[in-house]
C-alpha cells in the first residue's frame, strides 16, 4: 500500500510540512506493537490507503515516536489538514475509518 511508517520525529515533521505545502489531508494511525486491535486494523488502513491516494497515510507507533496529538488509546486515527486536527477516531472503528477516509478524499 501507500503508508509511509514513521521512524523518528524528523521524518514526522517533515511529512507534516509536505502536507501543509501540498494543502494534502494526512490520516495518522497511531499504533503499537502490542495492541491487537491495531493489528486488525493495519490491512484496513492499507486498503484505504490504495483507494484515496489524494490522501497521505501514515503510522506512526506510540512506543518509538511520541507526536504529541493527545492520543491515550490504541489504535487512534486522525486526519490532518494544514497542520490541524480535523478529525479523530478512537478504537478499531473499521466502518467509521472507510466513511471519514471517503469523505475527506472528495474535500469534505
Amino acid at each position: 500500500g501507500n503508508v509511509l511508517v514513521m521512524n523518528s520525529r524528523q521524518e514526522w515533521l517533515a511529512k507534516l510540512d509536505e502536507a501543509k505545502r501540498s494543502g494534502k489531508v494526512i490520516v495518522v494511525d497511531f499504533t503499537a506493537t502490542w495492541c491487537g486491535p491495531c493489528k486488525a486494523m493495519a490491512p484496513i488502513f492499507v486498503d484505504l490507503s490504495k483507494q484515496f491516494e489524494q490522501l497521505i497515510f501514515v503510522k506512526v507507533d506510540v512506543d518509538a515516536l511520541k507526536a504529541n496529538w493527545s492520543v491515550q488509546a490504541m489504535p487512534t486515527f486522525i486526519f490532518i489538514k494544514d497542520g490541524k486536527l480535523l478529525d479523530k477516531i478512537v478504537g478499531a472503528n473499521k466502518s467509521e475509518l472507510q466513511r471519514k477516509a471517503a469523505m475527506y478524499a472528495t474535500g469534505g
